[in-house]
């Protein structure tokens, strides 16, 4: 059993160490990893199963992000001086981006299916969104922190 874990923790991990540069987003990883487990209540064979295909998707939706990102930062920094086409072609791409996400959602939805029980498909939905409200609710906890930091270091008007 001890052996089924290690494993499980080896196949979970290895996809942040391309990340080991960002301590903070490892112990986000483990953190997730570690919720998700609990709340599917993942039986070792489940977790072998199961994260190789989860992770994949996030991979995929992280690619779809980060374009997103790039595409929202180029209207940021560049908005005024981009042609009504090219604003046109932006909010085009954006929509295209989201129907890629719903689609992988769609894809990866069948392949959960063939991994898991459909309660556990039901319960990592869940789980997403439980873990999305929680980080949320973290950050708002350490908002005031953060805010107080953020006044300290404003400039005085002079």
């Amino acid at each position: 059993m001890k052996k089924g874990l290690l494993f499980i923790v080896i196949v979970c991990f290895s996809w942040t160490m391309l990340d080991a540069q960002n301590p903070a987003m490892e112990r986000l990883n483990a953190y997730k990893v570690a919720f998700f487990t609990k709340r599917l209540n993942l039986t070792t064979q489940e977790a072998q199963r199961f994260w190789p295909v989860y992770n994949e998707l996030q991979n995929l939706k992280l690619a779809i992000q980060q374009e997103r990102t790039g595409i929202f930062r180029e209207i940021n920094q560049n908005e005024l001086n981009m042609s009504e086409k090219e604003l046109i072609n932006a909010g085009n791409r954006l929509i295209e981006l989201d129907v890629k996400e719903a689609e992988l959602n769609a894809a990866y939805h069948k392949k959960f299916q063939e991994v898991l029980s459909p309660v556990k498909v039901v319960r990592l939905y869940q789980a997403e969104n439980q873990y999305r409200l929680q980080l949320l609710n973290e950050l708002r906890e350490s908002a005031p922190v953060r805010n107080n930091i953020q006044q300290q270091r404003k400039p005085l008007n002079r």
